[in-house]
This record gives structure tokens, sequence and C-alpha cells, in this order.
């Protein structure tokens, strides 16, 4: 079967002045003396923490403070032993202060090209390949709404496809699915959304799904291992993305640990159809 040629516009205007910078990482950091959130672009290149302890100079926006590791820390109820840049205490203090803002891609922060918001990295869905961050270009905010919007204009050839993909997965998976304990499904959860956190009623059905943690579209069946507790519209953002293109590094660690799903396989950039073992035919 041919692909379809058909693409969809968003019906969103994009931000003018972002252009080419859409995917530029931000560094994001809390002023240690006025607790002001400064926010500045570093372009295209993640910073190394360690070149960051020993050469930054982040000056707050609002207050002036200098963060450098040559500044004495401004917590004035700290005694000098704390505060005085020469003290152990203090450069370890800056060591960790710089190592928080840039060990990893979800510490740094994105502006959406929808709304124009700088938001941290966990506020994107990733997208392998775009960028330092590998993150889409809409916050998921920004993506719901457009989701909205293109989702009654697909055409009868995508929702063939879509409905072809999700008949031959059913047919494959006849038999593997296993039945989730509800109860104790949201006591593992907390009672939560573990996208948003959001807290969640058992009783209200429409307002949450139980997530096929590894898509049934890649074979994977529903089981006690493969099942997240989603709210309506968190599930509805992931619909079938593999796991790592929708949760964060630290969540897809947390799942693991939280229903013993092989973090190895959850945490692959690329998707795995898996081989579901048909039973053998009668005689």
């Amino acid at each position: 079967m041919s692909r379809r040629k058909t693409r969809h516009k968003t019906g969103l205007l994009r931000i003018k002045g972002i252009g080419k910078k859409v995917h530029d990482a931000w560094i994001g950091y809390v002023c240690l003396a006025c607790e002001t959130l400064n926010l500045f672009s570093i372009g295209n290149t993640l910073l190394d923490p360690n070149d960051t302890y020993n050469t930054a100079e982040w000056r707050c926006k609002e207050c002036d403070f200098l963060h450098s590791k040559d500044s004495p820390l401004p917590f004035k109820e700290w005694p000098s032993e704390y505060t005085d840049p020469d003290s152990i205490k203090c450069q370890r203090f800056w060591h960790a202060f710089f190592r928080i803002a840039t060990e990893n891609k979800e510490a740094y922060w994105k502006q959406c090209n929808a709304c124009g918001r700088i938001l941290p990295s966990h506020a994107f869905s990733k997208h392998s390949e775009w960028g330092p961050l590998e993150k889409q270009m809409e916050c998921r905010s920004c993506k719901g709404a457009i989701n909205a919007y293109l989702n009654p204009k697909r055409t009868k050839q995508q929702l063939y496809e879509s409905n072809i993909r999700r008949r031959i997965a059913d047919l494959l998976l006849e038999g593997e699915n296993e039945t989730i304990d509800i109860d104790e499904l949201f006591k593992r959860f907390n009672n939560r959304c573990f996208k948003t956190g959001v807290k969640l009623d058992e009783n209200k059905r429409s307002t949450w799904e139980i997530d096929h943690i590894l898509p049934s579209s890649w074979l994977y069946p529903l089981t006690k291992e493969n099942a997240a507790l989603l709210s309506k519209e968190a599930n509805n953002n992931k619909r079938n993305k593999w796991p790592s293109h929708f949760y964060t590094n630290t969540e897809l660690i947390k799942l693991a640990r939280i229903t013993g799903a092989d973090l190895e396989l959850l945490s692959r950039k690329e998707p795995l159809v898996t081989y579901v073992q048909q039973p053998e035919p009668k005689k």
C-alpha cells in the first residue's frame, strides 16, 4: 500500500523570532539570593557540568547576584565556614548547583514555538534526533490542543491504516492480555496519574485509563508489568507512542521500579516488536 501524501497544518501560527532556534536548549535556575527564576538560551550544545562549575558566571536578572564558584553563598543564617568561597563546603555546594542545572537533558528548559513559553524539558514529548534535547517543537499542552484540532481532520486512509493496525494487534494478542486488578493498580500508583500526578477517583471511570506502557500496536499484551495508570488526557497524548518517546528518563526508571518492567526495553529509542507465541492449532 502506498503511503498517503496528505499532511495537515496545525491551524496555529508559529511564534515569530523563534525560527531555527526552536530546538535550542535553555538553562533555568532559581537565584540563591532573591529566588527569582532566571532563564537563558545556550543554543544547540549542552553544557558539561564540570566545565560549567569552573567557568560559569550566571548573574541574576533581578538582584544582580553572581552565581559563580568564586562567589560567597548568600545565606545569612549559615556560618562563614559554609559560605566562604574558599571553603570545601562552599565549593561542593557550587559544584552540585551547576551539576543540577546541566547534568542531563531533563535538567534543561525549552521554548514552545506555539505558545512561546519557556518550560522545563519534561513539558515536551520526546522526538528522536530533534535538537540536543530530542523534544517536539510544541509543549504537551499545545500538542493536546493541536491533536484535538487535527484528529477530526484525519483522512479516510489514515483512519483505515490505524484501524487495520489495531485489528491485527488485537488478533495476535488474543488470549495474551491479563485481567488487571483495578484496586491493586490504583494502590500501586497511589491513586494518581503517573504522568501528571493528578489525583484520580477509581469510581469515575471516564477520567482515567490503563496505559499499555509498551504499546499493543507493537504486540505487547496488557499485563501487570505493562500497565500504568493515566488520566484520560495523558493517555490520549500518549496513544501508541513508545515509552521513551513519551516518558522522561526519570519517569521510565520509576515506572520500571513500580511495575517490574524491563527498563532496558522501556528506554530504547526505537520501538521493538515483540514475538507473540501463538497456540498450537487444534487437531
